[in-house]
């Protein structure tokens, strides 16, 4: 890329590609990916590139992936035997909440970033609802299911396998009809998409765990990500009332893109325990992979905690949850 200044974006724990940003004066910016482990076919990230340049033609605001010079959407190169898959993209306008010290648009209520956080992801699932693929994603139980559980986690957590075990079969007996089941992003929050500040719009990015699943747990996602805002209030009854506006706000921006009926949403602190165990299985294919022996830090305790003993919310109502210490519990369990 002659003429730009490409610089590293540091990887964090667990990620599986090297990025850069690519920067010239006078030319929109850019973010090259190189996915360099074994653990993705091509098939699996043409049906990532492939979605989301579907999402970006039908008016969803993610980055859209930039064709190589040979018209490609992905590009493979082999070097000592090894294989790279590479794929540029447009880089999104604005930065992360983070990047922003988590201080929204001055002057404008806070309101209106959960309202366009339901917004967008509700474009996104509405367009994924008329989604036919050419190279198709994996699905939720193709990688969620008892015999990867039970080789992943360690048989000094038994408790920890029933309980996973059930939530799958619970899982298995839900509708899968395209108004509830489609292609998810599976990974939508606030390190994964940017805002503009100056008009607030979101634009999503980083589809790399994008998978068919129940539309619901990109919204338990939201719900889970939406603690954040209210973790150190002491009171219970106020962080309850909190969470109840906040995801009223991030619904009614969902349903001014998509429909949702009341009975999936009933079902959304079964999805907050679906997104737990997403979470300490992700957590324990990180050990695995940098060949570290498993181990139980104070947050994989809270959530193991959560699941064995049927706590709902993430524990952020119950007599676990800490305003101190949030989602950590000091009872090393394994």
């Amino acid at each position: 890329m002659k003429g730009y200044e490409i610089q590293l974006i540091p990887a964090h724990e667990g990620g599986r590609n090297v990025v850069y940003t690519c920067e010239k004066e006078g030319v929109e910016a850019k973010i090259l990916r190189i996915a360099f482990l074994n653990d993705r076919s091509r098939e699996d990230l043409l049906g990532e590139v492939e979605y989301v340049r579907y999402l970006f033609a039908h008016g969803g605001s993610v980055s859209d992936v930039i064709s190589s010079r040979k018209g490609n959407l992905l590009e493979e190169i082999t070097l000592n035997n090894r294989t790279y898959f590479i794929c540029l993209f447009k880089k999104a306008k604005g930065k992360m909440l983070v990047e922003n010290h988590y201080r929204y648009r001055e002057g404008v209520p806070i309101k209106e970033y959960y309202y366009n956080c339901g917004k967008v992801l509700g474009k996104l699932h509405q367009i994924s609802k008329g989604y036919t693929p050419a190279h198709r994603r994996y699905s939720f139980f193709d990688k969620y299911n008892a015999e990867y559980i039970d080789k992943l986690i360690p048989d000094s957590l038994p408790l920890l396998k029933e309980k996973l075990f059930k939530l799958l079969k619970t899982l298995e007996g839900l509708d899968r009809n395209h108004e509830y089941f489609g292609m998810v992003h599976f990974d939508y929050n606030d390190g994964n998409y940017s805002i503009d500040f100056d008009t607030g719009q979101i634009t999503v990015y980083d589809f790399d765990s994008s998978c068919y699943c129940w539309y619901m747990f990109d919204l338990a996602g939201i719900w889970t990500q939406g603690v954040g805002w209210i973790q150190f209030e002491p009171d219970a009854g106020k962080r309850k009332n909190f969470m109840d506006d906040y995801f009223e706000t991030v619904l009614t921006g969902y349903r001014s893109e998509t429909g949702i009926d009341d009975l999936m949403l009933d079902k959304l602190p079964l999805f907050i325990q679906v997104s737990l165990m997403e979470n300490i299985i992700d957590t324990f294919e990180v050990m695995r992979n940098n060949g570290e022996e498993p181990e139980c830090d104070e947050e994989l305790s809270y959530l193991i905690k959560c699941l064995e003993d049927d706590i709902p919310f993430k524990g952020f109502f119950h007599e676990i949850y800490s305003c101190e210490v949030p989602f950590e519990y000091d009872e090393r369990i394994i």
